[in-house]
């Protein structure tokens, strides 16, 4: 299909981009504001003329700095090309969402969209409540992005609603600011409601399920999946994102073992645990690409044990299944699983490194041109030997491999690798034969992490091994001629891990 353009002007397209805004009154309402959540039985703002008056005068000027395109715009651009020559002739609408609510009038912190992140690069800065329209032209689509342009300060929104008042929670840069940093066409919100949600609109519907019906579900389902498919290959950019991603976790997990004296003393200790590496998370980058798992003994057994309030003590493992996200919302998922005091136990190290050795087994086969579900197959031939040595199945190794047993997967049922970018489980919507079935290309990102888990009250295993569980997780770039592990700086072998506590914790060596 021939290559299409768009038009991508520097500049907003409204005159209401400065605080020289349509004039309004003292005390005018914004009425496309949305309306402010339970605050009536608490609220005691000022509702006199002489306090409208008063509040609306006396302000410096502002002059407004328009910044220039930000790095990560180009690349929006690119994809944005990608994503039009897949849809002729369509109108696409792709929505930030709006902000979640948590209770009463208290949200979760806000994060776009991945898709609208992925198309427009407003990452964690994003406002909430915008649209990226993409236009059918001449030139293949023409990107216009709507949001709710700063208010002015004579209008009642800009001191009285808590939600996107700027006394509240401080200013919305103007269409002609995010123009120029996004290299993209801005217009007002209350401009969206020209958008046609004829048969041609199709909309990214997970992202806002209220907006108008267009084109259909079905439709709409396939936009999800072909924005799925475009991440499977990650640009230059995302990359780079991705090892900085990887390089602040890294960091983190310095940062969690060189506190374990404190943790370990404390009756919460996973908390501690968790805390410390999300102060990391908030130090280098956004937040958190997922919640933490900090896993303290059986814990780790526990595939998605986020509750973290259990003990940290010495003697016992803890799995660390952590990930720090960038400002542009790409995150790593790395994890590590680490003797609470520094030491392996003979038990302990065994497990540890039949995790290891599945881990590089599966590595070792990674190159363009493998299908995805080899990666899997690999690491469970190491799981199924190995488990077999140790007398815990019931059949040989190869006759557990077979389709129909499978005996092996009690002590390890989630696959090995998922899709890693802007979101942890990245490319979720793709189709099957392009993720599991697909085959490996240069750009890819994903994990590989295979463990073994051995439950508290599993009589299919010694006494040593109960309550034991161990996963090893990095973060894989396939290159052109094999593959690279992004996260091969964080210590991984028993040796290394041990050496790694001494040098964080040398009063204890």
């Amino acid at each position: 299909m021939a290559e299409t353009t768009e038009t991508v002007p520097t500049t907003a397209t409204d005159t209401t981009a400065t605080d020289a805004a349509a004039p309004t009154t003292p005390g005018h309402v914004d009425t496309d504001a949305p309306e402010p959540r339970a605050t009536s039985n608490r609220s005691t703002t000022p509702g006199s003329d002489a306090f409208r008056d008063y509040i609306a005068s006396g302000w410096a000027e502002r002059t407004e700095t328009l910044p220039p395109a930000r790095e990560q715009a180009r690349f929006a651009a690119r994809r944005r090309r990608r994503l039009s020559e897949a849809f002729p002739g369509k109108r696409l609408v792709i929505p930030s969402g709006a902000p979640k609510q948590r209770s009463n009038d208290t949200d979760y912190p806000y994060r776009a969209h991945s898709a609208f992140s992925y198309l427009t690069a407003w990452a964690s800065d994003a406002e909430p409540g915008t649209f990226l329209v993409l236009e059918p032209s001449a030139a293949g689509h023409d990107a216009t992005l709507y949001f709710r342009e700063r208010a002015g300060r004579d209008s009642d929104e800009f001191y009285a609603n808590p939600e996107i008042g700027e006394f509240w929670i401080g200013p919305r840069p103007s269409l002609a600011q995010v123009a120029s940093d996004l290299a993209l066409a801005t217009r007002g919100i209350a401009e969206f409601e020209a958008v046609d949600f004829d048969e041609s609109t199709i909309v990214l519907r997970e992202a806002d399920p209220a907006l108008p019906a267009g084109a259909g579900d079905a439709a709409d389902e396939e936009l999800a999946r072909v924005l799925s498919e475009l991440r499977l290959v990650k640009d230059s950019y995302e990359i780079a994102q991705m090892r900085e991603a990887v390089a602040a976790t890294a960091r983190g997990f310095d940062d969690v073992i060189a506190d374990f004296a404190r943790s370990s003393q404390h009756a919460r200790g996973e908390r501690l645990v968790e805390g410390v590496f999300n102060t990391r998370a908030r130090l280098d980058g956004n937040a958190v690409g997922y919640d933490t798992i900090a896993a303290s003994g059986p814990h780790a057994c526990i595939l998605h044990w986020t509750r973290n309030d259990g003990p940290v003590t010495p003697g016992d493992l803890i799995l660390l299944d952590a990930g720090v996200e960038l400002d542009s919302l790409y995150t790593a998922d790395i994890t590590r699983t680490l003797p609470v005091n520094g030491r392996f136990t003979e038990v302990q190290r065994r497990v540890h490194e039949t995790v290891r050795e599945a881990a590089d087994a599966a590595f070792a086969i990674v190159r363009p041109g493998i299908r995805f579900r080899e990666i899997h197959q690999a690491a469970m031939a190491v799981i199924a030997r190995r488990t077999a040595e140790w007398g815990l199945l019931p059949v040989t190794a190869e006759e557990a491999l077979e389709v129909d047993n499978q005996q092996h997967r009690r002590y390890m049922v989630h696959g090995t690798s998922h899709h890693l970018g802007i979101d942890v489980h990245d490319c979720a919507k793709a189709r099957r034969e392009m993720y599991l079935d697909g085959v490996l290309e240069p750009g890819m990102v994903f994990t590989i992490e295979p463990g073994l888990y051995f439950q508290p009250d599993d009589l299919t295993v010694p006494e040593e091994l109960r309550g034991i569980g161990v996963r090893i997780e990095d973060d894989i770039l396939v290159t052109d001629d094999g593959a690279e592990n992004l996260s091969i700086g964080i210590p991984r072998t028993a040796d290394d891990i041990e050496a790694w506590y001494a040098r964080l914790n040398p009063e204890v060596s």
